[in-house]
């Protein structure tokens, strides 16, 4: 009876951690849909904000949202057979789009600041960027947990890379709002250095993990 006991015991404790498992992979996926519906969205509103405010700010700001597009769209590929060949190639493709994204800004930004180009204001823009930042933390937040419940780097490192599109947020609308206050016109390539730097940052760090 002992040994009876004991084997179901075993068997109870097995089938309780793949229930969490899944649990815990099916909190991932969500979460990784709702980051991907909303920058689905964001691209929209971005590029409409970005075109009638001239703004290289915005319009970064909707790249990078295209990447995270990209990167939860990887990172659910990675999440539907986790194997160590997958999670290294996920990394990679992740980290080479920011790096993309890194350069492109730094062009696209030192023109506009060498040619003192002034980009319009944009309310549309403000209240996207205000709204995305909150999303983006709170999504950050419960992929970070959940990374770590399951030892996923990938989910992990996509978590940053959310955390980041928070801050890349804030930044943006914070150009937005001294160029509508104050007419600052170079807070909006200012901003859009900000994303250079974290893009290059976190490229770097998923292709070097």
């Amino acid at each position: 009876m002992v040994g009876g006991s004991t084997v179901c015991d075993t068997r109870w404790v097995i089938n309780d951690d793949r229930d969490v498992r899944q649990r815990l992979l099916t909190r991932g996926r969500r979460l990784e849909l709702a980051t991907l519906g909303w920058n689905v969205a964001g691209i929209v509103v971005l590029a409409i904000a970005a075109v009638e405010a001239r703004s290289v700010a915005l319009a970064g700001f909707g790249l990078d949202s295209l990447i995270e597009i990209g990167a939860s769209v990887v990172v659910l590929w990675e999440l539907a057979e986790v194997t160590h060949d997958r999670q290294e190639r996920a990394l990679r493709l992740i980290g080479s789009a920011f790096l993309v994204l890194a350069t492109y800004l730094a062009v696209q930004s030192t023109i506009v600041l060498v040619v003192a180009y002034h980009p319009r204001h944009s309310s549309l823009g403000i209240a996207w960027t205000a709204v995305t930042a909150g999303v983006m933390f709170a999504l950050a937040a419960g992929k970070a947990r959940t990374g770590v419940a399951l030892d996923n780097r990938v989910l992990r490192t996509e978590g940053r890379v959310t955390t980041i599109d928070g801050i890349l947020a804030c930044s943006v609308l914070i150009g937005l709002v001294l160029n509508a206050a104050l007419g600052w016109w170079w807070a909006d390539p200012a901003a859009a250095y900000v994303l250079v730097y974290y893009g290059a940052r976190e490229g770097r760090a998923a292709l070097t993990h």
